[in-house]
């Protein structure tokens, strides 16, 4: 009760204190290009801390509640429209201008008489990249960042999957709010997604050709193209102090906790937390509830994290929460941990049979502690021109076009494309937490095609609750980097990334595995000609084959948190 008394006398004083405010500040980059931004800081004589933001959607008419907040607080806040984008000049190039733009405004920052350098970045998905970028320049003048929802590597995030396909929903429409032609009209959603060639459906979504995507489309494979671009590839050239936050059902979330890892294995000031939400942090699912506890003080954890580094002072002290803060969605709470993947996981195999008629809901997969000696495969036809229809997950950006996280996979799973193996109930709670592995081996008719994965928690009333899912093409099945065809007909030992999840299966629950060679438009429909995808326009259709016997230990590998390891 204390603390809440705190923040609301801190709110309170935030809103009535005095604030400068400068709209349109023009600030020259080192091509002679001048970026817009609005500041606003405490009113009076002083030199202050600066919170930079930098933004692709518009810095707005007036400041915001939560930048009042960080001016309340005697913070300078500026935010500035990124190059070619509403009232900033240049041409809007995401690829490669937010480093040196990042340091430009940084460097112009520490030189204005209300600036006592020291800056701090905070902002969510767009914002949040930036910040990443920015801190690969080591500036002296950037303290700390906070990055929300952002992930790390542009391939990874923003357009390819682990598995090689592409994140086309969320491209396209991305694309299409934000890049449209002038005078445009935009289609709907479901008339422009399907468009094919690839290579095209840019200028069927925003009736413009998109350099970004073109160059995407270029660029299928993990190459130096992508890598040289990479923060994942440099991580270890980041030192400052980084704090972020993601959702268990947000698509940039395997990264946020690779970002975690990687740093905090050297040595780095890293903290992450991780919730039951979806890219915007703040939005509820229809029909599941999380409880209360689910939502985090966020602007309280951006202003300590900006105290701690920003402002001097001798007696300073980090919060004492681990540096790692997971929500157990099933358990519905808060845990504190050290590491990630968690020391203490029991990785637990749980193996796929079926009498060779696992098809749909109504099949007979089944889920088993041990593998099969003896079962006959699963096969299915793939069509590319009636693809498995995406259903919630980790998905992006608009939920009202695009819906995204948990929602009953039934329909789905009548299809007799997708494959469904289902443990008996679990006599006992179970808790899985960690990065899902589908093992499995199969083959196909096709030179190249590709197989995906859902985990799934089952409730007692049969409603059927997806975790997190994932793909591969069969080509990336060595590497992301070499793509190799394949032989028709052969069979081939692959891995399926299927992401990353925090749930206990309650007792009573089964758990649900879903194979199949399509989520769309969550990734590109592979058309099985083994031709380069982008300006393919031919699909054919491919059947696929699933084996689960003694040579062939096809198994999803569940990262499970012992009862009595738990904190």
């Amino acid at each position: 009760m204390r603390r809440l008394l705190t923040l609301l006398v801190a709110a309170a004083l935030a809103v009535a204190a005095p604030i400068d405010k400068q709209f349109h500040v023009r600030i020259a980059m080192r091509d002679g290009v001048q970026l817009c931004a609005n500041v606003f800081r405490p009113a009076g004589a002083g030199r202050w801390p600066a919170i930079l933001v930098r933004t692709p959607y518009g810095k707005g008419a007036d400041i915001n509640a939560n930048y009042q907040a960080f001016v309340g607080r005697g913070y300078a806040v500026v935010v500035q429209d990124v190059r070619g984008r509403f009232d900033s000049k240049g041409v809007f190039d995401p690829l490669y201008q937010e480093t040196p733009d990042g340091v430009d405004t940084l460097k112009w920052i520490a030189g204005q008489p209300w600036a006592n350098g020291n800056v701090g970045m905070i902002g969510g998905s767009y914002l949040g990249i930036v910040q990443w970028r920015l801190a690969l320049a080591n500036d002296p003048h950037l303290k700390a960042i906070f990055p929300n929802v952002s992930g790390y590597d542009d391939y990874l995030d923003r357009f390819y999957s682990t598995g090689g396909a592409l994140k086309l929903g969320q491209r396209l429409l991305w694309i299409s709010d934000n890049l449209k032609a002038p005078d445009f009209i935009k289609p709907e959603f479901s008339r422009f997604v399907p468009h094919l060639p690839l290579r095209t459906a840019d200028r069927a979504a925003a009736g413009q050709r998109v350099d970004m995507y073109q160059k995407a489309l270029d660029h299928p494979a993990y190459d130096a193209f992508w890598k040289s671009m990479s923060v994942r590839e440099r991580i270890g050239e980041i030192r400052v102090p980084v704090f972020s936050a993601g959702g268990w059902y947000d698509n940039f979330v395997e990264s946020d906790l690779e970002a975690f890892a990687a740093l905090r294995k050297l040595g780095r000031q890293a903290r992450l937390v991780v919730g039951p939400w979806p890219h915007n942090m703040s939005a509820t699912f229809a029909g599941v509830d999380f409880g209360p506890q689910s939502s985090i003080p966020l602007r309280t954890l951006q202003l300590e994290w900006m105290d701690y580094w920003l402002k001097p002072g001798p007696d300073k002290k980090l919060p004492s929460a681990g540096p790692l803060r997971i929500f157990v969605m099933g358990a519905n709470r808060w845990r504190d941990e050290q590491e990630w993947p968690l020391k203490r996981t029991r990785w637990t195999p749980m193996s796929l049979t079926s009498r060779g008629n696992a098809n749909s809901l109504s099949g007979d997969g089944v889920l088993t502690a041990r593998p099969a000696r003896n079962a006959p495969p699963d096969r299915y036809a793939y069509d590319p021109r009636n693809p498995v229809p995406t259903l919630g997950g980790a998905v992006c950006c608009n939920p009202k076009i695009y819906p995204w996280g948990p929602l009953d996979q039934r329909p789905v799973e009548k299809r007799r494309d997708v494959l469904v193996y289902e443990s008996r109930p679990l006599k006992e709670e179970m808790e899985v937490t960690g990065p899902i592995k589908a093992i499995l081996h199969v083959s196909t008719s096709a030179p190249d095609t590709d197989f995906t994965a859902k985990l799934v928690d089952v409730f007692p009333d049969g409603h059927a609750r997806n975790l997190t899912d994932g793909i591969l093409r069969l080509r990336y099945r060595h590497s992301l980097e070499k793509p190799v065809a394949a032989r028709p007909n052969e069979v081939y030992a692959i891995t399926i990334d299927a992401g990353v999840t925090s749930n206990v299966f309650r007792a009573g629950h089964r758990v649900r595995l879903e194979i199949s060679s399509s989520n769309f438009p969550r990734f590109d429909r592979n058309p099985n000609t083994g031709r380069p995808v982008a300006d393919d326009t031919e699909v054919r259709g491919a059947l696929q084959a699933v084996y689960h016997d003694h040579r062939h230990p096809s198994h999803v590998l569940l990262p499970v948190i012992p009862r009595a390891a738990r904190r």
